[in-house]
């Protein structure tokens, strides 16, 4: 089963409502320009769907966010499409090369390409239309453990290798990935402890049966803020808006590491380029929207709004970085 979130001019109310089912007709009034591609109709010319994860995570909030804001300027319904993440490249992959399917994914659609087979290649199957937002985690740590810093865990891990332990969640989660890259880089042996959710380790974290954690700022900040737990660094490159305070990783111990989820939109690699660059720059636009903005803060994530090939980049440097890893670390005991 999938669902289907239809949103235009007037789907901000159903968006607030969280309406599992909102099916909105879109008027033209204040749509942008027709685009004409050589013989082809004008774009667009019906509905744009966007594939996205199932509902309730950053993706579908994102893919939302997203089509609340781009349907008007282009007078079209805009369509989120909800389906197995499994499954969401492939769609896309299989679409018409015409910008009526896109895929909005996380870094999950990334370096998961490199852990099993696919038809495709993210890179060559795939154009980059806009890196629309990120979101980094914070390395946390209960009250219990004696560190304030991360050259001061690093420290402690290497006086006591393996008897300190984190949370994750499942093998190739953001929480996980982002403490294998941590402990690669920074030398250390920390021991992994297995759960199936975010909530259900952050709830063990809190109660001191696990001492660290590379969590979400959402899932953390008002337990940082209680001081049921300790923030030590965030794990993006530069400090974070949605850490106030907090010093990144790279420049408390572990320089070069970058850890964070990446949200883009791709459509089909054939798409034609004209195509291409007005959905970047309706998608830009409104995620420009401060109201837009302010709902991003609200769930953890930093709106970025790239160009294509500033995604591009993104998406090769952090293939490359895993690439490697991957040649050298199983992660099923990371």
């Amino acid at each position: 089963m999938h669902s289907h979130f239809v949103f235009s001019i007037i789907a901000a109310s159903a968006l607030t409502a969280g309406s599992p089912h909102v099916l909105a007709q879109t008027s033209a009034t204040g749509a942008g320009p027709a685009l004409s591609t050589n013989s082809s109709p004008a774009y667009p010319a019906k509905p744009v769907r966007i594939v996205t994860a199932p509902p309730g995570g950053a993706n579908d909030l994102t893919a939302r966010l997203i089509a609340q804001g781009i349907a008007r300027p282009l007078g079209q319904q805009v369509i989120v499409d909800n389906r197995p993440t499994a499954v969401n490249g492939q769609i896309v992959y299989q679409a018409p090369a015409d910008g009526y399917t896109l895929l909005l994914a996380a870094s999950s659609f990334t370096i998961g390409s490199l852990m099993q087979e696919t038809p495709y290649d993210v890179v060559r199957d795939f154009a980059p239309i806009t890196l629309a937002a990120s979101s980094p985690g914070v390395i946390v740590v209960h009250p219990s453990v004696p560190v304030k810093r991360i050259n001061e865990l690093i420290a402690l891990a290497k006086a006591r290798p393996g008897a300190l332990n984190y949370a994750s969640g499942a093998i190739g989660s953001a929480s996980h990935l982002a403490a294998v890259l941590f402990k690669s880089m920074a030398g250390v042996n920390i021991a992994r402890i297995n759960y199936k959710g975010a909530g259900p380790a952050i709830t063990d974290l809190i109660a001191g049966h696990v001492q660290v954690m590379f969590s979400t700022a959402s899932g953390v900040t008002s337990h940082i803020k209680s001081g049921r737990l300790r923030a030590l660094a965030v794990t993006s490159s530069k400090p974070s808006a949605l850490a106030p305070g907090l010093p990144t990783a790279a420049a408390s111990g572990v320089p070069g590491y970058e850890s964070i989820t990446m949200l883009g939109l791709f459509t089909q690699a054939k798409t034609p380029e004209a195509i291409i660059v007005r959905l970047h720059h309706e998608i830009v636009q409104a995620l420009k929207q401060p109201e837009i903005q302010q709902k991003f803060l609200e769930s953890g994530t930093e709106v970025v709004g790239s160009s294509p090939q500033e995604f591009l980049s993104a998406i090769q440097n952090e293939l490359s970085i895993w690439r490697k890893m991957l040649k050298t670390t199983d992660l099923g005991a990371q």
